[in-house]
């Protein structure tokens, strides 16, 4: 019975997280009386928990993580601030009167918003709230208009920047580092998130074109299921168009532009995205939008302008031209930050930043807790001897490399039924990642495969926190039938999207490679 504590410890864990108590609480709970229990029957040094203090000290110290608060708050002002609304009305009216045209702006707003915001839960309240409706009174199938929004809504979690792919790159980077240790390398080298943001950039892309794809098709062999929208419909002019998409794809620009380009790490560049929400939630609510667009203007021309001509004042060789250009840094850096106080003010006015660091503060302890419980599991879990259990049961499987991926793929998209990405990332990767790489996988390769079948977790029932939080928004008269079908095609491309990394790899490791 001592020898398979390991394997009933995890049967308990999902035992636990089902029953509805607290997830971080129900993960180290779980560790701890197994904890215990190895050690009473032999079976565990009970010794490997102090261990634990370095664990947490990790934690509080990785400056990976620091990104996940500044990319949620990015996020929580653009949905607090109605700007994502604004862009799906935009878009919504734009597309409209083509034959399934309503689908593709909901696509295309969810890409967008997923490059800009990253939270799967705001994209999908807003379009169940404000395309939802509009669908259906175009005549659109509700089960196809119930699909499209969940989906469009998920692409949050693949497209950077992701709350998913900064832990995926913490996960992915330990798993490599371990493996290469293993293998007798001491001078190892690391991952890191601009690598896993560039990889997963195409695959983004590939489901958003896989979707489009699927909406045209279903609008020309079933046009009774997506009609176009309402002629009362009034088109925007030009200027709500780049009005509503403009400061978005800046914003884009700017936090993977500065991370993609070397320019910023993650975290500098989420407290870029950051501001940068700020500045555009306060112009659109805002009574001085003259001065939050120059300080706009102002900040953007002072990142290029020091990075392409640097000055270092503490010098004493400086001609009057380096001073000069000092003088003009400081004066733009001046004015950006008296937009931001302004931006700051109305924010705060219109309380918007309270509920937008509310929501911030929750959705990050959550994270946090979670992974730090997780360190708790996964040490008792390595006590017990589940490590070495999971390598030989991977290096026995048939197939060799590929078939012990494709269990792991299975098993990664079943468990997705239950559990959530981040009790995924932390509990189950650690534990298979490292023998996967050992066998001669891609690290970055590997970490994308997983992230988009991570991603499918969110569509499948019961547990899909997408088909949740739609439920939570959507009309009355879709039921939760409606969006169970709804999702079904959709999550069959997303195994396409996974299909064509797979045997296309190229499609994750070909930016990456060429940036890094």
């Amino acid at each position: 019975m001592t020898e398979y504590l390991d394997i009933i410890m995890f049967g308990a864990l999902m035992i636990a997280i089902l029953s509805g108590f607290p997830v971080s609480f129900s993960i180290a709970g779980v560790a701890i009386i197994f904890a215990y229990l190895g050690w009473v029957t032999g079976a565990m040094d009970i010794g490997l928990l102090g261990a634990m203090g370095q664990r947490v000290f990790g934690l509080l110290s990785n400056t990976v993580l620091i990104a996940i608060p500044l990319f949620v708050l990015m996020g929580a002002v653009l949905e607090k601030s109605r700007i994502a609304e604004d862009l799906l009305d935009t878009m919504g009216r734009l597309f409209g009167q083509l034959r399934g045209g309503l689908g593709i702006s909901v696509v295309l707003v969810g890409a967008l918003l997923a490059a800009s915001t990253g939270i799967v839960g705001a994209t999908v309240v807003a379009m169940g709230m404000i395309a939802l409706p509009t669908m259906l009174r175009a005549g659109y199938d509700p089960r196809v208009a119930s699909g499209i929004v969940c989906t469009a809504g998920t692409l949050g979690q693949i497209i950077p920047p992701s709350t998913l792919l900064i832990i995926l790159a913490d996960v992915m980077s330990n798993a490599y580092q371990q493996a290469q240790y293993e293998q007798g390398k001491f001078s190892v080298e690391a991952l890191s998130v601009g690598q896993f943001f560039a990889a997963a950039l195409m695959p983004g892309l590939l489901l958003v074109a896989l979707y489009l794809l699927y909406v045209l098709g279903r609008g020309v062999l079933r046009p009774q299921d997506m009609p176009p929208a309402p002629m009362d419909l009034a088109k925007p002019d030009r200027a709500e168009i780049f009005s509503a998409i403009v400061p978005p794809v800046l914003l884009i620009f700017a936090v993977l532009g500065a991370i993609l380009g070397g320019v910023a790490t993650p975290t500098e560049a989420a407290s870029v995205g950051a501001v940068g929400a700020l500045l555009m939630a306060g112009r659109r609510m805002g009574h001085s939008k003259r001065l939050i667009l120059w300080g706009a203007a102002a900040l953007i021309a002072v990142g290029v302008l020091a990075g392409a001509y640097p000055v270092r004042l503490q010098r004493n060789d400086l001609g009057m031209g380096s001073y000069a250009l000092g003088a003009l840094y400081a004066g733009l850096a001046l004015i950006g930050g008296l937009a931001i106080l302004q931006a700051l003010r109305t924010v705060i006015q219109e309380k918007v930043i309270t509920e937008a660091l509310n929501s911030t503060l929750t959705m990050t302890a959550m994270i946090f807790a979670t992974i730090l419980s997780a360190g708790i599991f996964s040490l008792v879990f390595i006590g017990l001897g589940g490590e070495d259990r999971v390598a030989e049961m991977l290096a026995d499987l048939p197939g060799g490399p590929n078939g012990a991926l494709l269990f792991c793929m299975v098993f990664i998209f079943v468990l997705g039924f239950f559990l959530d990405f981040v009790e995924i990332s932390v509990i189950v990767l650690p534990l298979v990642t490292p023998s996967l790489i050992l066998m001669g996988h891609d690290p970055i390769w590997l970490g994308i495969l997983i992230a988009i079948n991570l991603q499918t977790s969110f569509l499948t029932p019961p547990f899909g926190f997408s088909l949740f939080y739609l439920r939570g928004s959507a009309p009355p008269e879709i039921t939760t039938g409606h969006i169970y079908r709804g999702v079904i095609p959709f999550i069959g491309l997303q195994a396409v999207g996974v299909a064509l990394v797979w045997f296309l790899p190229f499609i994750a490791t070909w930016l990456p490679n060429a940036i890094f």
